[in-house]
């Protein structure tokens, strides 16, 4: 008898000490890693990150994302530099200049999220039959001056047989985030413009699309997340989880029709009408504008710095691996 009540004290001990050791367990679970995001504008062509947030793959990886907008690849690296933000997204061309300036702790990038240009060429009215020679004497707005988006218009330009420098007006001195504004002013000719604002210019009668940037440039890193090495160096695991959640909703999307994507990301887009969110996304799926895994191979970063030496930004092109870090991207992808 004795034997069995002290058997049945310690049966009840352990039932009180179990429900304790569970709930330390669940407080440890719910615990999350607050990681700041600037990304370079708010636009639709970011889809799979905006779908990884809103289904939940950031938050089970146990990962909180906030976000905010830099308005400008310059500005997201200088966000990133000052400690202000952890994880930059923009163009990795920003890293390269960072590298080429000679700092000790440089940025490298670790995820490619989009992997050709996601701008659209506007024009004041429908033109069906638009070809590359109609810019010419044209002015165009093409964003700031050093930037991806300006220099793969150059590109696209030069591979259309016209001389961006002597050919048409690029002005670059609109901000990006007044160009359509400014367009629908009066301001130029033509206008390049990512969505959902190019269709909403489309919806309002005040522009029209008549060519992509990126079918016309092919397969380009155009948007990537980068930190500072050490950031790297100290957060591997971090790092590793906040790759895995990107390539999840680079999958999702990879699977899923329009309609779906946009459902999901609306609440990334609360000011803008679902079937044109869904119009957007499906000019980004025909022009194959996501990666189907975040890594950034050496053929489309070579392609990048010679668009780049061609605009005349760059005069000492970067090793690809001290910019690229593919560790993190090639582990969650088994490749």
């Amino acid at each position: 008898m004795k034997k069995y009540l002290k058997f049945i004290c310690i049966a009840l001990s352990l039932l009180l000490v179990i429900p304790v050791l569970s709930g330390c367990g669940a407080k440890e679970k719910e615990e999350t890693d607050v990681v700041t995001v600037c990304e370079v504008t708010h636009s639709i062509f970011y889809a799979p990150q905006y779908a990884a947030i809103n289904l939940g793959f950031f938050e089970e990886e146990g990962i909180q994302i906030e976000l905010s907008n830099g308005q400008g690849a310059d500005k997201v690296m200088a966000a990133v530099l000052s400690n202000n933000v952890d994880i930059g997204f923009a163009g990795p061309e920003a890293s390269i200049y960072v590298y080429n300036e000679g700092k000790e702790d440089y940025t490298q990038v670790f995820a490619q999220l989009t992997q050709c240009d996601g701008s659209f060429l506007v024009a004041r009215e429908p033109d069906p039959e638009f070809t590359w020679e109609k810019i010419r004497n044209k002015t165009v707005l093409p964003g700031r001056k050093g930037g991806v988006p300006y220099m793969t218009l150059e590109y696209v330009i030069r591979q259309n047989g016209l001389n961006p420098a002597t050919d048409t007006t690029l002005d670059n001195s609109i901000q990006f985030a007044l160009m359509a504004g400014a367009f629908t002013s009066g301001t130029g000719d033509y206008v390049t413009l990512f969505e959902p604002t190019a269709s909403m210019l489309e919806q309002e009668g005040k522009g029209y699309i008549v060519a992509s940037i990126g079918k016309e440039s092919g397969k380009i890193p155009y948007t990537a997340y980068f930190t500072k090495k050490s950031f790297i160096e100290q957060n591997q695991d971090l790092i590793e989880r906040f790759t895995r959640a990107i390539y999840r909703g680079q999958k999702w999307v990879e699977a899923t029709n329009a309609e779906k994507i946009a459902e999901v990301i609306a609440p990334s887009f609360p000011d803008t009408d679902v079937k044109l969110l869904t119009a957007s996304v499906q000019r980004y799926k025909d022009i194959d504008a996501w990666g189907t895994d975040p890594i950034l191979k050496e053929q489309s970063f070579a392609l990048l710095q010679e668009v780049m030496t061609q605009a005349g930004e760059l005069t000492q092109k970067a090793p690809y691996d001290k910019i690229v870090n593919n560790t993190f991207a090639e582990k969650v992808s088994n490749k």
